[in-house]
C-alpha cells in the first residue's frame, strides 16, 4: 500500500477546447481538459495524476506558473490532442486544416521548458512525441499520406483505436531492453502527423514496418532528465487486443521519476 505522501505526483498536460459560439455551453470560455484513459493509465500504477491548467492568459489571476508546478510534481506526460503548428518547426501549413493549435504549442513548450529546468522526467504520447521533437529541434511530417509515399493508414476516422500496424524495435536500445527478446509488436495507430526530421537531442527506438516512420524516442544524454514518448496511445491498448504490454514501458518513467525524486534537495 502506497502512502498518500509517498505516492508519485505526475502532472499532466491539458488538451485545449477553444471559445467556440456553436457549442451551447461556455461558449465564449476556454476549456482544459484531459481524456480520462490516459488518467486512470497512470493512476494503475499507484500514482497521483494532476492536470496543469494553462497559469498564463487573459483571465490570469495571482502568481502561480509553470515553474511551481514543475517544482511540486515528480514529472510530467504530454498527451494526444490537436495537431502541432507548423510554425513551431518554421513552416506554413500545406492546408488549413494542418493548421494546428499555436496556443497550446506554447503552453505545452513552456511546460517542457520548466520541468527540464528543474530536472523532473518527461514522457510523451502521440501529439507529446511531436512536441517534445519539435521543442528540441526537429520538424514533423504535416499529413503522411500527402508527404511520406506509399505510407501505412495511421489514421482511420471509423476504427479509431481499433486501428493497428506493427512497429520494429531497435535493437540496443532501453526499449529493447525492457522487452529483452521481442523485436516486432502491434500497436495502434491515430496520427495522421509524423516526425520527419528527428531532434539531435533524440535516438529512435521503434519504427514502423513498411514505411519506416519513428514510433518511439528517448533522450540520448543519460547524463540529463529522462526524456521518452511514443507515437501509439498506450492508454488505449487492453489485454487480450494482442498488442503490446505497454506495462513495462510505465515501469520505466515512473522508476526514473522515483529516481529523481530520490536525489539529494528534493522532496
Amino acid at each position: 500500500m502506497h502512502t498518500t505522501a509517498r505516492r508519485l505526483k505526475i502532472g499532466l498536460s491539458a488538451c485545449f477546447s477553444h471559445a467556440d459560439p456553436t457549442r451551447s455551453l461556455f461558449s465564449n470560455k476556454t476549456l482544459q481538459y484531459v481524456e480520462q484513459s490516459i488518467a486512470h493509465w497512470l493512476m494503475s500504477s499507484g500514482a497521483m495524476v494532476v492536470m496543469v491548467p494553462c497559469p498564463t492568459g487573459l483571465t490570469q489571476r495571482g502568481d502561480v506558473s509553470f515553474r511551481h508546478y514543475a517544482e511540486w510534481l515528480d514529472g510530467l506526460v504530454l498527451h494526444g490532442g490537436a495537431d502541432v503548428w507548423p510554425g513551431s518547426y518554421g513552416e506554413d501549413p500545406l492546408q488549413e486544416q494542418w493548421s494546428g493549435d499555436r496556443m497550446r504549442d506554447d503552453y505545452d513548450k513552456a511546460l517542457v521548458t520548466a520541468f527540464e529546468a528543474a530536472g523532473k522526467p518527461l514522457f510523451g504520447v502521440c501529439r507529446g512525441l511531436q512536441l517534445l521533437n519539435v521543442a528540441y529541434g526537429g520538424t514533423l511530417y504535416q499529413d503522411i499520406n500527402t508527404q511520406v509515399p506509399d505510407s501505412l493508414v495511421h489514421r482511420d476516422a471509423v476504427t479509431y483505436d481499433q486501428n493497428f500496424h506493427s512497429v520494429d524495435i531497435v535493437p540496443g536500445t532501453q526499449l529493447s531492453r525492457l522487452y529483452p527478446g521481442v523485436e516486432r509488436v502491434r500497436v495502434n495507430s491515430i496520427h495522421h502527423q509524423a516526425i520527419k526530421d528527428l531532434s539531435p537531442e533524440f535516438e529512435a527506438e521503434a519504427f514502423s514496418v513498411s514505411d519506416g516512420l519513428i514510433e518511439a524516442i528517448r533522450r540520448k544524454d543519460r547524463s540529463k532528465s529522462y526524456i521518452a514518448a511514443l507515437q501509439w496511445h498506450p492508454e488505449f491498448h487492453h489485454s487480450g487486443s494482442n498488442t503490446i504490454d505497454d506495462g513495462a514501458m510505465l515501469e520505466d518513467f515512473l522508476s526514473a521519476v522515483a529516481q529523481a525524486k530520490s536525489r539529494p534537495g528534493r522532496s
